[in-house]
């Protein structure tokens, strides 16, 4: 009866591993020589204590951690987001051959935690002339000075605006193409 889990993630802290369950369990793994190589350092302590302190007050948490307010955005707000974002995106990306609309989209909720969960998202498909065009934007984007990170499918690259805290950075991303 032990449980692992990660501090990242979907917790929002730092990264650090976590096991709990019966008492009797964690004293045996405590007694363990390896324990000692596996514990956590003093700073990272304090940022897990002030994130799991963001926890006391749940109504404000998506406005204080990050990671629970992407997650907590609604399918409507993030279209709203793509229809806005369509046609300047595709304004900077058809002279590379590449046309833009927005779309709905999944968004995986976590790999390692939930690697087969995903959450209702919207984003920008990207389409281009060629099998492989989707594949060369994609590598283009990854290789900017601050990466564009999507995904293919059904013969084009997706980016999911669940996590893009407003619309400048891409925007100025993209135009550095």
């Amino acid at each position: 009866d032990l449980v692992t889990f990660s501090g990242d993630k979907l917790l929002g802290g730092p990264q650090a591993g976590f096991i709990v369950g019966r008492r009797e369990l964690i004293a045996a793994i405590n007694r363990n020589p390896l324990k000692r190589a596996l514990r956590l350092d003093k700073i990272r302590i304090a940022a897990l204590e002030a994130t799991l302190k963001l926890y006391r007050d749940p109504d404000r948490l998506g406005n204080r951690l990050p990671t629970l307010h992407f997650l907590g955005r609604s399918e409507a707000e993030i279209a709203v987001q793509a229809d806005r974002l369509a046609p300047a995106v595709d304004a900077l990306l058809a002279p590379h051959g590449f046309s833009v609309a927005a779309c709905p989209c999944r968004s995986q909720v976590g790999s390692g935690a939930l690697p087969v969960d995903t959450i209702p998202s919207a984003g920008l498909r990207l389409t281009g002339m060629g099998g492989d065009a989707p594949d060369r934007l994609s590598a283009r984007l990854r290789a900017l000075p601050m990466p564009v990170i999507g995904h293919i499918r059904d013969g084009a690259l997706i980016l999911d605006l669940r996590c893009l805290d407003g619309d400048a950075a891409l925007l100025e991303a993209l135009a550095a193409l």
